[in-house]
């Protein structure tokens, strides 16, 4: 059972820019009496973060140290034995994550990142999801920004339109975000093996189960009906679509027959223009080994924006939603995207899979299915904003 493991949460990553980011979270939020420790490759660093976290909580002093490293999967074994819920900020993931996955699939540990690699989250399904099931495992992939306001964005857009009907839903993404180093080196793993991504994709729809009776499907239109505001939109290539999909798939609350469109909208046309343009350069750059090698060493991983770049960033996502004669606009708003609120969501959900009571479920699942409700009401109170704009 692992309520008899020694600690609640394992935070593994600790060192990184993120995962430091992560720790000071739970340094400041985590509820009382969850056991938590950190983990990584040098114990001498993670004695440094540990030294930070004390001066935001003195009992931190004590948070138990762990070393693992995911090339070597005797440590990463056995730091899935030691928790409830081991949370990774270590990634690429699809260079560094399986061990952890497949680690936590066996031992019954409920696992937690940020990853936006789609890959790799197919990758990991096909291999890990059926083990899972069978230890009780939740994989929760994507619980950063990536992609848990879409995700629990769609959710409670749902909840406010009829049940049993068919329903569209579209989201509209502004801000104003950065990137660290560590996610510019995913987002550049991700557009130089696109041919792996589709292999990937293909491989995970021939292995998972399909709603019986229902139909999800997620609308690549590249001009959406619902404009919200004045402005552009673009189609927008994350992952957030597919997590939705599967949400879709998995809740029956999604109605007979589900559609999603997601995009990125901008008040100016040459901003649009760069926009898209800048993704092809960096899409065809990344398929050039020296040119990949070039632009990873401009953004080093480990790097991220200072505290005063990302006190100034947003984000908002706005959900156009209709079925059964009624259309509602809802709307979710946060501050920094990337880091602040990344690490936030990162910390909620897993003290919401730790401590919260939650419905039954296993294998590889979304924050939506696993979580739903009881991280919709963290996340609320910890000020991340899911409001009804309009309905009718």
């Amino acid at each position: 059972m692992t309520a008899d493991r020694p600690y609640d949460i394992v935070l593994f990553g600790a060192t990184g820019f993120t995962g430091g980011l992560t720790a000071e979270y739970l340094a400041g939020h985590a509820d009382p009496g969850t056991r938590w420790a950190l983990a990584g490759r040098s114990t001498a660093k993670l004695a440094e973060v540990r030294g930070r976290l004390a001066r935001i909580d003195p009992a931190c002093a004590e948070l138990p140290l762990l070393r693992a490293d995911s090339s070597d999967q005797d440590s990463i074994d056995e730091l899935a034995r030691s928790a409830r819920v081991v949370v990774t900020t270590v990634g690429p993931y699809v260079e560094h994550g399986e061990p952890l996955v497949a680690a936590c699939a066996r031992a019954g540990t409920d696992y937690v990142d940020l990853t936006g690699e789609p890959t790799f989250v197919d990758r990991m399904y096909v291999k890990y999801h059926a083990e899972a099931v069978r230890t009780g495992a939740r994989i929760v992939h994507a619980c950063g920004f990536d992609s848990i306001p879409h995700d629990l964005g769609v959710y409670f857009t749902v909840k406010q339109l009829p049940e049993g009907v068919p329903l569209r839903v579209e989201g509209f993404l502004r801000g104003r975000m950065g990137a660290s180093g560590g996610t510019f080196h995913s987002a550049l793993g991700i557009f130089a093996d696109v041919p792996g991504m589709v292999r990937a994709e293909r491989e995970r729809r021939a292995a998972e189960d399909r709603p019986d009776g229902r139909t999800v499907r997620v609308s690549r239109r590249p001009s959406p009906q619902n404009r919200v505001g004045d402005g552009w939109t673009l189609p927008l290539p994350t992952i957030d679509p597919q997590i939705v999909a599967r949400s879709a798939a998995a809740l029956d609350r999604y109605g007979p027959d589900f559609g999603y469109g997601h995009y990125l909208a901008v008040k100016r046309l040459p901003t649009a223009a760069a926009l898209a343009a800048g993704a092809g350069a960096l899409t065809v750059l990344a398929q050039i080994p020296p040119a990949r090698s070039l632009l990873m060493k401009i953004k080093p991983a480990g790097e991220g924006p200072s505290a005063e770049t990302r006190a100034r960033n947003w984000f908002s996502v706005k959900f156009v939603g209709r079925g059964g004669g009624r259309r509602v606009v809802t709307e979710v708003t946060g501050g920094d995207p990337g880091y602040g609120e990344t690490a936030k969501m990162l910390g909620e959900s897993a003290l919401c899979l730790a401590r919260d009571a939650l419905p039954e479920t296993s294998g590889q699942v979304t924050t939506a299915t696993a979580m739903g409700d009881a991280l919709l009401e963290r996340l609320t109170r910890a000020g991340l904003s899911f409001r009804v704009l309009t309905s009718r």
